[in-house]
């Protein structure tokens, strides 16, 4: 399908403020940019660089007074999500260098913690794949996805100990529970299609089977219509934009994917 993403951010600068944004999508296996637009006001230097994840990040100096980021991306992704019942657990030692680091605990998902947790809910189920999709329907079945509910952002433990949360938290405790297994997983952050309410969006991933999959226990059935902006251990990684000095709030945020004829 055929998407187009528009994301504005409005912030009230008090003194010049540095920026790291992480607001362009990549082509990749799953994903292709066709079109983009990038602008901010006021006009200020930009430099791009790429993260030790792959990902597009742009810094910049905010002056003083309004200042707004706004993006727009035309991006040719899947239909669907794919999926892979009985793909096979990937040994460490065969596992690619890149995805070892997704194995270690990490700032939010403290996946030392959760052992037993993770054996008790896959429990009978073939190692890999199937182990994750039972992580995915515990999590769907367990806590209640409510968009808003949480405000400063949870670890997996602490998102263990409550009954409702957001889709950070769904990914936190997703994450630990698979890395509890010794199964990589990371964090995504970026777009849905169909997403009620309309807001910037949060998964994991698992590798398994010698790939990443995608898994989403927020929605009862994944349809596609995913667009990445980002990839990382977890929610400290992925942060569309992180501001150094005084805080800086957005004081606007507006989302927005529509589907564009194939």
């Amino acid at each position: 399908m055929r998407l187009r993403t528009q994301c504005e951010l409005h912030f009230e600068i008090t003194v010049p403020t540095a920026f790291i944004l992480m607001l362009r999508p990549r082509s990749g296996a799953h994903q292709w940019v066709a079109r983009e637009e990038y602008e901010i006001t006021p006009r200020v230097p930009v430099f791009e660089f790429t993260d030790g994840y792959g990902n597009l990040c742009q810094r910049l100096v905010a002056p003083p007074g309004q200042f707004s980021v706004h993006t727009v991306a035309e991006v040719i992704t899947s239909d669907g999500v794919d999926r892979a019942p009985d793909a096979p657990f990937v040994d460490v030692q065969l596992l690619p260098d890149g995805v070892l680091n997704f194995l270690l605990p990490s700032r939010y998902c403290e996946s030392d913690h959760f052992n037993e947790m993770a054996a008790s809910i896959t429990a009978g189920y073939w190692l890999g794949y199937d182990q994750v999709a039972a992580i995915e329907t515990w999590l769907r079945q367990t806590y209640e996805y409510v968009p808003g509910s949480t405000g400063d952002t949870l670890s997996a433990i602490d998102v263990n100990a409550r009954t409702i949360g957001i889709c950070r938290d769904f990914a936190h405790l997703g994450i630990a529970l698979c890395r509890a297994l010794s199964i990589p997983a990371r964090m995504v952050v970026g777009y849905l299609h169909g997403l009620q309410p309309m807001d910037l969006h949060a998964w994991f991933e698992a590798y398994v089977g010698g790939r990443w999959y995608t898994f989403d226990a927020t929605q009862a059935e994944l349809t596609g219509g995913y667009v990445a902006l980002g990839y990382g251990r977890d929610a400290a990684d992925v942060a569309v934009f992180n501001q150094f000095g005084p805080a800086s709030f957005a004081t606007h945020q507006s989302v927005n994917v529509e589907r564009l004829p194939d």
